[in-house]
């Protein structure tokens, strides 16, 4: 009981943690960025190879993501928290200490496996601890919050790697996992004793397989995740972005990020605005509207000006305000069909979400990296799939 009265008393807090361990993906994926040249060249390796490890660590987050969610339905939230960010600061280390490409790939793949623990029990806390309404506000403040991270990192990321070289990046996620596991040890448990659910692997299956064969959950899930892998394109392929599209250095990749951030932000302001006089499914329809928008925006520069920052830049914040508006409202409407496997049900978020991404980084890049317009027409694809997969879920059962 002492738990349940911390969690009603400190949701605040837990909506911090819960947007600080959600910043460890976007850290470990956004921060070596800048350093893709300077790794190509200790490991004697192309773009196109570095890029999977990316695709790697997109991939493991993904598997993994099947494993700590019922674990965290079992044991508990903080537990699962702390034993996921003891290996990834583990595997931090390891990345900085790489030789050779094998090696650096094996503990990109750890990195992976281990940078979801906190991701899934973080989104399962915000849930235990509120109700349906503030769980929306909730989840929209950890991504007001979460924002910062695709700004901070790649930033942060080239200030360590022209400073002290591309290893230091990986040191530096390895502090911030050693923190973050400090930070946890405070944590109150939020998943009450007769919530748990067994672990056995007959249960698990089970749990996934009602996941699968529900009505709504597998097209919502899908469609935030093609949502997303509209904005994931520019970010994976940032380096691209940057370098060839641009013409930039490794000290411009703010140039993208920050303009990016700001609209997230702001877009989940609104979003938490919104939360307290629209339905969900309402405020869905509107940041699918502007994500819209963007695509058009976005068709329009590249067939009619030049590849300028502005010109390019823009229209992708105007597409991350719309997804910040609709994705707080997308997973909790989500979680909602499991409200008993919760855990669960955010696993299942977070593995069609990074195996799309794993997608986007190890063939959508690959596949699109020529030419600006290849970009855009694949943004155009993801939101055009995300939008067909919401239209099913809607004829399903109306929400």
């Amino acid at each position: 009981m002492l738990g349940r009265a911390y969690i009603q008393e400190n949701k605040h807090h837990l909506t911090v943690i819960a947007a600080l361990l959600s910043m460890v993906g976007p850290f470990t994926i956004d921060a070596y960025l800048p350093s893709f040249p300077d790794i190509e060249a200790r490991f004697g390796i192309s773009r196109a190879v570095l890029s999977q490890s990316l695709a790697v660590y997109l991939a493991a987050f993904a598997v993994s993501t099947l494993l700590w969610g019922p674990l965290s339905d079992r044991i508990g939230r903080r537990l699962v928290i702390l034993a996921s960010l003891s290996v990834y600061f583990i595997a931090s280390a390891g990345c900085a200490l790489s030789t050779d490409t094998g090696q650096f790939m094996l503990f990109r793949i750890l990195q992976g496996f281990s940078a979801s623990g906190g991701f899934i029990a973080s989104r399962a806390m915000i849930r235990d601890a509120h109700d349906a309404g503030s769980a929306h506000k909730a989840m929209s403040q950890v991504t007001l919050l979460f924002a910062i991270a695709p700004a901070i990192a790649p930033i942060l990321g080239a200030w360590l790697h022209d400073h002290l070289g591309w290893r230091s990046v990986f040191w530096f996620l390895t502090l911030f996992g050693v923190l973050l596991v400090v930070m946890t040890v405070f944590i109150e448990e939020t998943l009450a004793s007769e919530l748990r659910r067994s672990f056995h692997p007959v249960s698990v299956f089970r749990v996934y397989a009602s996941t699968l064969m529900h009505r709504q959950f597998p097209a919502m899930t899908l469609s935030l995740s093609f949502t997303f892998a509209g904005a994931f394109v520019y970010i994976a392929g940032a380096p691209t972005v940057i370098y060839d599209f641009l013409g930039l250095g490794s000290d411009d990749f703010g140039l993208q990020f920050i303009p990016m951030v700001a609209g997230l932000m702001t877009g989940a302001f609104v979003s938490s605005r919104m939360a307290q006089r629209l339905p969900p499914a309402r405020i869905v329809f509107i940041g699918f509207s502007v994500m819209a928008l963007a695509v058009m925006l976005n068709l329009l520069q590249v067939n009619l000006l030049d590849a300028r920052v502005v010109n390019v830049i823009g229209p992708l914040v105007v597409y991350v305000f719309g997804l910040a508006i609709m994705m707080p409202a997308l997973t909790i409407l989500a979680l909602d069909c499991f409200p008993h496997n919760r855990g669960a049900a955010a696993s299942m978020q977070g593995f069609f979400q990074m195996l799309v991404n794993a997608g986007v980084a190890s063939i959508a890049v690959p596949l699109l990296h020529t030419k600006l317009q290849h970009f855009v027409l694949g943004q155009l694809a993801f939101l055009s799939i995300a939008l067909t997969l919401w239209a099913f879920a809607k004829s399903r059962d109306p929400v």
